[in-house]
């Protein structure tokens, strides 16, 4: 699977928010990465779908949504409609995420499953015929900038479970992603990249060439 960066919103200048994602499309990025955040499974407040409905007009790359919210059922359908193509959630956000990931792909979209640092694999066990994305966060949740925290050996069981089912799923690593970093967690086995900081710095006319120091290039 090709290697793909998907920059974190997070980090972007919020005041003009339509022309940021204009410019990471233009500069080369596969998705773009929203993160969603309640003020209650993790200590910040972002967005809502609201502000994906109104981004959606602005680019035609994938809209990699991470719900970062405590109940996500109750919001599903809202990011659904407001135009993500991805909608990842975190086992330890609803009762019945099984039910919660069918949910999502009975939408029409793909369905994604985040791991917390602390957050064993083995909740991955009986979901992979249904997830098309996995989420492994190598920070915990809830600011953007943080440092890395190493988990290549997580990463690397994870990437073996996706090759045992013979399905094309992605494995999403998101948190302190530098060029250095992403060398590291694409030899564990990543194959998506969310890069806020590292993608954001120094303007938009740095943006290309931020995103392809992330691709090793």
């Amino acid at each position: 699977m090709s290697l793909k960066i998907a920059p974190s919103l997070l980090s972007a200048d919020f005041a003009c928010l339509g022309e940021e994602v204009r410019a990471v499309d233009k500069a080369g990025a596969d998705y773009i990465h929203i993160d969603v955040m309640d003020g209650h499974f993790v200590p910040n407040i972002t967005i809502g779908p609201d502000v994906v409905k109104a981004l959606r007009p602005h680019s035609q790359k994938i809209f990699d949504v991470h719900l970062m919210i405590e109940p996500c059922d109750p919001y599903l359908e809202h990011f659904a409609t407001a135009g993500a193509d991805i909608i990842t959630i975190h086992p330890e956000a609803g009762s019945h995420y099984h039910r919660s990931l069918h949910a999502i792909k009975a939408m029409g979209k793909k369905a994604g499953l985040a791991l917390n640092p602390a957050t064993p694999i083995d909740v991955l066990d009986h979901v992979m015929d249904v997830v098309d994305l996995v989420l492994v966060m190598t920070v915990n949740p809830g600011f953007g900038g943080q440092s890395f925290i190493p988990l290549m050996d997580k990463i690397s069981a994870i990437r073996e479970k996706i090759a045992q089912t013979g399905r094309e799923i992605d494995l999403e690593v998101d948190g302190g992603i530098t060029p250095e970093t992403a060398k590291t967690v694409v030899k564990a086995g990543a194959n998506v990249l969310v890069a806020g900081s590292a993608t954001f710095k120094g303007g938009s006319s740095h943006y290309a060439s931020n995103i392809k120091a992330l691709r090793g290039e």
